[in-house]
């Protein structure tokens, strides 16, 4: 999946998007990835966060959550 062309299609529909890997929790052998998704001017109460083992991971937990707020994600 082009993680890029799917941020740049939620910002694209008014959602602020951060992807990302935190150093010190992969040293710590911790959930280093972090994907967080929220507002936006049609998308107030929209607030979809994870944190997962993998960046993959990520992506399976929130973009469902985000597809169900009606958003379009692309493949």
């Amino acid at each position: 999946m082009d993680v890029v062309r799917v941020m740049e299609s939620l910002a694209e529909q008014g959602v602020t998007v951060l992807f990302k890997a935190d150093a010190e929790r992969m040293r710590e052998g911790t959930k280093p990835w972090t994907f967080v998704a929220s507002g936006g001017p049609f998308h107030e109460d929209l607030m979809v966060r994870t944190d997962a083992a993998s960046a993959d991971a990520c992506l399976a937990v929130c973009l469902p959550q985000l597809r169900k707020f009606g958003l379009v994600i692309p493949e």
